[in-house]
């Protein structure tokens, strides 16, 4: 293996080849793990990556042991440079599509009587096509805000979603909980385990009533009714949460829970898109629990599939669905072996 050279930038890019054993679309943390379980193995693996991370706008990765507080620029660049130290590439591109295609020097002989797969054509946004004989689908997924003004500005910074990738950053502080759906209660226990100011805003959701009210109350969180308009900064500092009457209730960070969608437009034309989550949460690409699609041949891994998937997991799925490829593959060349040996006898 050669050395790891930490200093791999987005920027970089290696040429895309005509054709892989696997193409990895999405460069994120499920993305490269399953990129460098596949790599290690002697296959040859492309990661095709857009540059566009959830997490981007975040200062640090939490809850990931070893790596806790790490920009989540650096983390990406060590997990490209082990990739390519291994031999894999990873491409900066757009995918826009995905069809079955003829895989015939995608890193093995095309179907030789065994009746397998024949495999996949990515197609890129600038043009380029690549061939694979398998697909991992890392391309995460996106938030959508509630459309109140200033949301998206602040997002990442000091309007927020997660307690656990964000949570001890803001604790003791002024936190506001913006309703946006059945979940906004249960982030609004958890952030109230980080400070004891804690108000709810209500929103277009409507003020709790029954056993969630009772909650609320007997935690001390303030309930605020009325729409949310806007956001009061001050000195690019969050200030407060302003309502339609235009009373600004100071606050210091704000947690939203978003409507989370899953990036799988390009998968249309293989028949596989994204579908609503049982939670409500959002739409993800379903597969299971090894990260396999019901496509033959199509894995899925990280927030695509797990919307509820901290980077720790993401990469951790991606490592099984890499290794899970990689077992497909070998039962595959297992059985075109024989029976290329059996057209030859």
């Amino acid at each position: 293996m050669e050395v790891v050279d930490v200093t791999d930038t987005a920027e970089k890019t290696d040429e895309l080849a005509e054709s892989y054993e696997v193409a990895v679309v999405g460069g994120g943390a499920a993305g490269l793990n399953g990129a460098l379980m596949l790599a290690r193995s002697r296959r040859s693996v492309a990661v095709i990556d857009a540059g566009a991370p959830r997490n981007a706008p975040a200062d640090g990765v939490h809850g990931l042991l070893a790596r806790e507080g790490m920009p989540p620029g650096e983390l990406l660049a060590r997990g490209r440079a082990e990739v390519r130290g291994y031999g894999g590439h990873v491409v900066t591109g757009e995918v826009t599509g995905a069809t079955r295609g003829n895989e015939a020097d995608a890193g093995g002989a095309a179907d030789a009587g065994g009746g397998e797969s024949p495999g996949f054509t990515v197609a890129l946004a600038d043009g380029r096509s690549v061939r694979a004989r398998r697909l991992l689908v890392t391309t995460g997924l996106v938030d959508e805000l509630p459309p109140v003004t200033g949301l998206r500005e602040r997002w990442g910074r000091d309007v927020l979603h997660c307690p656990y990738c964000h949570g001890w950053e803001v604790r003791d502080q002024a936190i506001g909980v913006l309703a946006t759906g059945p979940m906004s209660l249960h982030q609004t226990l958890l952030f109230r385990q980080l400070s004891d100011d804690v108000t709810y805003f209500a929103h277009t959701a409507g003020p709790p009533d029954g056993e969630a009210a009772e909650q609320l109350d007997a935690l001390g969180v303030r309930v605020v009714t009325g729409t949310v308009t806007g956001l009061a900064v001050a000195g690019d500092r969050l200030a407060g949460v302003r309502l339609a009457d235009g009373t600004v209730v100071p606050r210091e960070a704000l947690a939203v829970a978003t409507r989370m969608v899953a990036r799988g437009g390009f998968l249309a034309g293989l028949g596989l898109t994204a579908v609503p989550h049982p939670s409500g949460m959002g739409e993800h690409i379903p597969a299971d629990a090894t990260g396999r699609t019901d496509v033959p041949g199509v894995w899925a891994a990280g927030n695509a599939t797990d919307m509820a998937a901290q980077v720790g997991a993401a990469a951790a799925a991606g490592a099984m669905a890499g290794a899970q490829i990689n077992a497909d593959l070998a039962a595959e060349d297992a059985r075109r072996a024989v029976a290329a040996r059996r057209v030859r006898v």
